[in-house]
């Protein structure tokens, strides 16, 4: 299989030039199945195994690319969902122009009063006719200024327990009653929103899911989020920690023995994290991500941030001076510097599950521990006390 992948690259580039039109590249490598190749034909894939993607990202390394600083949510988080809950109508309409960078994606979840316990959230979306009318608010919402569609998990039954009263949807970013309000970051940027939603109409063919099965879905969203955080491939001494030897190693003026030894464990905790990874990423190939993405994105938290610090620290200077209140274009770790880095790092061990409720899932869905006691299991979601 991996030479009839380099055989289909290399027809591929055969008939479509890379200098030529970007877009089109891309449309055409997506059709051509080489996008997502565990993804079924005609949908970005070959069927093929998971592990031959990484084949395909070295044959067509030097040619155009997609942004996954802006693309991250619906590659990473989207895409799978649509491809376990879509229509084939909702597959083929989304997958190609998500891919494409065409369409971008933002995740409607957390609100000011459900974050870390999601499923108490209070967006409403009531039923009319064939449309849903959706009153709420959401908050940070990743690049909810670019998107064009987001993904929206709604309360349509108060009536019943809190898990059980939610349902999913796609939300047009443009309809009529969406507003997006931008909130400045510790870094003077505004890559996150909040966003208000009122009286807005999404037709039930952008609904996802069966009714009142929200939370299933969302399941499948954010197992793939933590992946798509926590688990990308990384080689040796790549990613956080290659950028902060490449320092060590342009400055031996400032290098101490007390920072040689800190430097030397969070080199072997980046490579037990990497190698983690790569067990993790060895698992996917089998099917739909568990719970032990949750573990590579608390070790990821936790590593990213401690590896930003003593960044800063070796340099012995901040190096960030701009404060300037902008909206963001990009998340970009590695083509920032240093105080970029220490500064956007302290939202790591919160995007994508806290730290605390990571560690609660590792706890009781990895380890078999027994769970928190949960006196709200049972009540109905109008009833609890807020």
């Amino acid at each position: 299989m991996d030479v009839n992948i380099k055989e289909r690259v290399a027809a591929f580039l055969a008939e479509h030039d890379p200098d030529g039109d970007r877009l089109e590249f891309l449309r055409a490598r997506f059709d051509a199945g080489l996008a997502w190749v565990w993804f079924p034909e005609g949908l970005g894939g070959l069927g093929a195994p998971r592990d031959l993607q990484l084949v395909v990202e070295r044959e067509l390394a030097g040619t155009p690319q997609i942004n996954p600083g802006v693309q991250a949510i619906g590659l990473g988080m989207a895409a799978p969902t649509i491809l376990a809950f879509g229509t084939e109508e909702q597959k083929r309409r989304f997958l190609r122009p998500l891919w494409t960078g065409e369409e971008l994606w933002c995740q409607l979840f957390s609100e000011p009063g459900a974050g870390s316990d999601l499923a108490t959230l209070a967006t409403r979306a009531v039923r009319d006719g064939d449309e849903w009318v959706v009153d709420g608010q959401k908050v940070w919402t990743s690049g909810a200024h670019h998107a064009r569609w987001a993904i929206l998990v709604a309360r349509t039954d108060p009536d019943v327990p809190k898990h059980r009263g939610l349902t999913y949807f796609v939300c047009d970013m443009h309809a009529p009653g969406v507003e997006v309000r931008p909130l400045r970051q510790i870094t003077g940027e505004a890559e996150f929103n909040e966003v208000f939603l009122t009286g807005v109409r999404l037709p039930d063919d952008l609904r996802l899911g069966e009714v009142g099965e929200g939370w299933r879905v969302a399941q499948t969203t954010l197992m793939n989020e933590r992946v798509a955080i926590g688990g990308a491939p990384v080689g040796r001494g790549g990613g956080m920690v290659g950028v902060v030897v490449d320092a060590w190693r342009a400055r031996p003026e400032l290098r101490t023995h007390d920072l040689h030894q800190r430097l030397l464990s969070l080199w072997v905790e980046s490579e037990v994290t990497r190698l983690s990874g790569v067990r993790l990423r060895e698992q996917l190939a089998a099917g739909q991500p568990g719970p032990e993405g949750s573990g590579m994105k608390l070790s990821f938290a936790k590593l990213n941030q401690a590896l930003s610090g003593f960044e800063v620290e070796f340099a012995r200077d901040l190096g960030y001076d701009d404060w300037t209140f902008r909206r963001s274009e990009d998340v970009d770790f590695y083509g920032r510097g240093s105080g970029y880095r220490y500064l956007r790092a302290k939202g790591n061990s919160i995007e994508g599950g806290t730290s605390e409720i990571l560690r609660n899932i590792i706890s009781e869905r990895v380890l078999g521990l027994p769970s928190e006691p949960r006196v709200d299991k049972d009540v109905p979601w109008k009833d609890l006390p807020r």
